[in-house]
């Protein structure tokens, strides 16, 4: 019988990883701990980068993505740009066992989910709107005419705008691996957005022969480089979960120097079927994770990767 262990993204990861370690202790599976551990963080309206209560995009519209997989059996399901359901990661689930296929989106994946029973809600919070209008790139000052010209008023830099996301990894007492990845995305983002957080590889990956890891940050250089496929693949060639996590940071400054631009904010969660844990993030990420191994939830930070090393 395997120790079950739990890890999660950022600090708000670590009440995915209290929900999740007390299902995975009672002998409940990897998939239903780790879901259930991401719709608790969907539930927080203080979040403010999953689930409802988070930031809307660049015209106010609050879109959803997510994906969970299952490591035993490699079955996955996702959605993106999901609106007005709570539950993203909840309904990604229903598309692994519900359908043939992998990803919906929109206005598709919002049919499926009421098909599924789940209920159309508002899902605005007024500390929400509220800080959305006070950070908005281009917030009009009372009195000035609103006036959008294109993507180019957008005057933040990308690595700048809310984009943290949820990923929950686990491992069960049978040895099976099961992972989930949710957010609402960049804040501010173009209508139509979609990251890293609901592509299978990118945001996450699990399989019970190699390991599982996920990723945080700027969805688009996660993409660059199938961040999660590529730390799993490390895993399998015989790399540790640390050592993948930080050649995968690594990968993501080399290829940010490559293209002329400052690396990005981004970071990986990797596990192994032992249960082993690694973490890194790119410099200046700052980022934190929450685990739990040996009976003991802790938050930790992650070791970060300089642009030179």
């Amino acid at each position: 019988m395997a120790e079950p262990v739990v890890i999660a993204t950022w600090a708000f990861g670590k009440l995915a990883v209290e929900v999740a370690s007390k299902m995975l202790t009672e002998g409940k599976s990897a998939l239903d701990a780790v879901i259930a551990g991401a719709q608790a963080v969907e539930n927080d309206p203080s979040v403010r980068s999953v689930g409802f209560g988070s930031l809307p995009d660049r015209i106010g519209r609050l879109t959803l993505d997510s994906c969970v997989m299952d490591g035993k059996t490699l079955d996955c399901g996702a959605v993106a740009g999901l609106e007005h359901i709570r539950s993203a990661s909840a309904v990604a689930r229903r598309v692994m066992e519900k359908t043939p296929h992998v990803l919906l989106t929109g206005e598709g994946a919002k049919w499926f989910a009421l098909q599924q029973g789940f209920a159309l809600e508002m899902p605005h919070t007024l500390d929400g709107i509220r800080e959305w209008i006070e950070k908005h790139p281009k917030a009009k000052k009372p009195g000035e005419k609103e006036q959008y010209n294109g993507p180019e008023d957008i005057t933040l830099p990308i690595s700048e705008w809310n984009h943290d996301t949820v990923t929950v990894l686990g491992l069960d007492q049978a040895g099976n691996l099961g992972g989930v990845c949710t957010t609402s995305g960049l804040a501010y983002k173009l209508p139509g957005r979609v990251g890293d957080s609901p592509i299978i590889g990118a945001g996450l990956y699990a399989d019970n022969e190699a390991g599982a890891a996920g990723a945080t940050g700027v969805g688009e250089e996660v993409i660059r480089i199938s961040g999660s496929t590529y730390v799993v693949e490390l895993m399998r060639a015989g790399k540790k979960p640390q050592e993948a996590c930080e050649l995968a940071a690594k990968r993501m400054n080399a290829v940010a120097v490559r293209r002329g631009v400052h690396p990005p904010r981004c970071a990986f969660i990797a596990l192994s079927p032992k249960g082993e844990i690694g973490a890194a993030a790119t410099e200046g990420t700052e980022f934190q994770y929450a685990r739990f191994k040996g009976g003991k939830i802790e938050l930790l930070k992650a070791k970060e990767v300089a642009l030179n090393k």
